[in-house]
Order: C-alpha cells, then structure tokens, then sequence
C-alpha cells in the first residue's frame, strides 16, 4: 500500500488508529504535541502514557512538528480532544496540499464545538475553517469503540460517515480488516450527535454504578442494579435520539444502530470508559470537591489524569437542549452535578420520581 497518511494526536484512539492503519502495511506518520510520546514512539515502540501495553510497528513515525506531518497526505485523520481540534485545523490551514484540497480529512473526535452562537457539530465547524473544497466531504468516523481493544485486535465495529459517498468508502476501505468492520453512513448529523451526547449519559451511568456497587453511604440509596442501569440506558439513549433528531438527522435508524445503542452500551459499560470512570470517582472519590462549578472544572481539567469528554458536552448538551426546547432529565441533570448544583443522590432520586410520574419516557 503506498497512501501517504497521518494522525494527527498521539493519544490512545489516534496511536491505536494509527496502528490498525499500519498493521495493514501503511507507513503512518503520527503527530504528537508532547516531544516525550513522540520519542518514545520512536526509540521504544511504546506510548506508555496513553496506551500502555501495547507494541507499535516501526512503519508508524511519531513527529512533534504538524506541519511536517500534514505535509502532502493523501489521508490525514483528526483525533486530538475536541478542546484542542479547532487549534490544531488551524495550524494546518496553510498546508499545501490541504489549501488545495488534495487530501482527503476525517476526524475521529468526539464532541460539539464551541461558536459565538452556541455548540456546534464538529464538521460544519470544521467546513468554515478549511478550504472551500472540504464542504460536504469530511467524514466522521464514530462507534462502540475502545483504544485499548482495537489496538489489541478486538473486534469493533465503527462507522464512516460523510456527505460525500467516495470519502466515506475511502476510509471505509483505509482502516476495516478481519477484525476492524467498518460500515458507511451518510446520517452525518447523526452519527455525530450519537458520538458527543453519549458521553453525557456515561458520566450518569458510572455515577449509578458506584452507587450500585457499594459506594451508597445512604442507605436508602441501596436501591440501584442491573435493571436501573438499563432503565438509565434507555432513556438516555431516547434523548439523544430527540436531540438528534432535532438537529438534523436524517435517519432515526442511526439511534438504533452501532453509532447509537452500540456506542452508548460500551460507553456506559466498558471499564475502558473515561467518562463511566469520571462518574464513578463522583461517588467514590468525590472527584468535584476541588471545583467551584463547571467552568472552573473545564478550565483545570487537566488537575483529574485524564479527559473525560462528557464534562464540555454537558454544558454544550444543556445549551442545545433549551435552544430546542427539549426535555432531557439525565443530560441536564449531569451538567446540574458538575455546575455543582446538585448532589448525585439527589439527581439519580429525582430522576427515578420523575419516571415514575412520566408516561411518556420511554
């Protein structure tokens, strides 16, 4: 295979996508911030800070200047946090060949957006940004995925979607293998909604299984299992579809399918999941203490070890869910918890009474 490609961000999703690309015989060059990762990429064939474990084949090159990674790619994936992405399109706008438009773009990161008129999705974002030839023809890869099992070889499914049916297959083709299935959407709005919403809804269900698992120190809150943690499933997964839908998905069957239930389900119950992890360290760590409210969460995030996606989309989830005047008890009931407004016992609680007086739920 003779594609020039390159991820640009070298944690745990780009390095292991970085790795599926070159177990398949690519040469990749992956982009680093951190001169430490990238050197040890190199010398040691290891990230061990974000993926540890995990071997890397030598036809993956790490890189700490941008420029020289995104200089002359046929396929060049986005994956830096979503706090970070639109920083890093904009070091990269004065590549030639993406001045051009001659590399083709996905962006495998999760999250909405920040604008002067609110939360937006990541690719209508990213279209006011990049050259005109890039409108309609970004793709968004999304689905029940974890770094940690895809780098190992798990099978995983995700989904490319795109507007343009010729990028969606490019990428399709670039990254699926016998144990990577990767099937095409043109849902974009979609599958992108599924993709940042969910994380919401796993700070909830980690702060529900703490609970569950013995981390109730009132006893009257021993009240929680299994079923609760489906029951929370499914009414979060209803209100990511009606979020969706009223931004513009243009196939429900996208809320029912791997880019939806598939996602949310792993990401509310795999043990690789930040966002799971974050809200059980609510209960059992009491891991907000140190914040004021949610900005203040936000502006020292780095002060938790890790990033968990679903803080920055509570606040953009609330936004969005009073601009379509929707109800959505979980969502607004995390951004509640992490604006430290409420307790989580006080959250879960009320949203059990409210599905109790509510028939129309689910």
């Amino acid at each position: 295979m003779s594609e020039r490609i390159a991820v640009l961000g070298a944690g745990a999703w780009g390095t292991a996508i970085a790795k599926v690309i070159a177990d398949k015989g690519s040469d990749v060059v992956l982009w680093s911030h951190n001169a430490a990762v990238a050197k040890e990429i190199n010398s040691e064939r290891r990230n061990s800070r974000y993926l540890p474990e995990v071997e890397l084949p030598r036809n993956i090159r790490a890189v700490e200047d941008i420029s020289e990674a995104a200089h002359d790619r046929e396929f060049l994936i986005l994956a830096t946090p979503s706090l970070y992405l639109l920083d890093t399109v904009r070091r990269i706008l004065s590549t030639p060949s993406i001045r051009e438009g001659e590399t083709c773009i996905a962006v495998i990161t999760k999250g909405f957006l920040p604008s002067v008129h609110g939360p937006r999705l990541i690719l209508e974002t990213l279209e006011d940004y990049l050259p005109g030839f890039y409108r309609r023809s970004l793709v968004y890869i999304a689905g029940p995925s974890h770094a940690e099992e895809v780098s190992r070889g798990k099978i995983t499914g995700l989904i490319a979607a795109s507007e343009s049916a010729k990028n969606s297959f490019r990428f399709r083709d670039l990254l699926r293998s016998k144990r990577l299935l990767v099937f095409s959407s043109f849902d974009v709005r979609g599958v992108q909604v599924a993709a940042a919403a969910k994380n919401v809804i796993a700070i909830a269900f980690g702060m529900l299984d703490a609970l569950k698992t013995g981390g109730a120190v009132d006893t009257a809150l021993d009240i929680f299992g299994d079923g609760a943690e489906s029951l929370l499933l499914a009414a979060g997964l209803n209100e990511i579809q009606a979020l969706g839908m009223a931004m513009g998905a243009s196939h429900p069957e996208t809320f029912t399918s791997i880019s939806g239930v598939g996602d949310l389900d792993v990401t509310c119950r795999s043990v690789f999941g930040r966002n799971r992890r974050f809200g059980r360290e609510i209960i059992e760590k009491n891991i907000l203490a140190p914040f004021i409210n949610l900005d203040d969460l936000l502006a020292r995030i780095g002060e938790i070890g890790y990033l968990p996606e679903g803080t920055a989309a509570a606040k953009y989830v609330k936004f969005l869910s009073e601009k379509y005047r929707l109800k959505m008890p979980i969502s607004t009931g995390v951004y509640q918890i992490l604006n430290r407004e409420t307790s989580p016992a006080d959250f879960l609680g009320d949203f059990i009474d409210g599905l109790v007086i509510r028939t129309d739920a689910f």
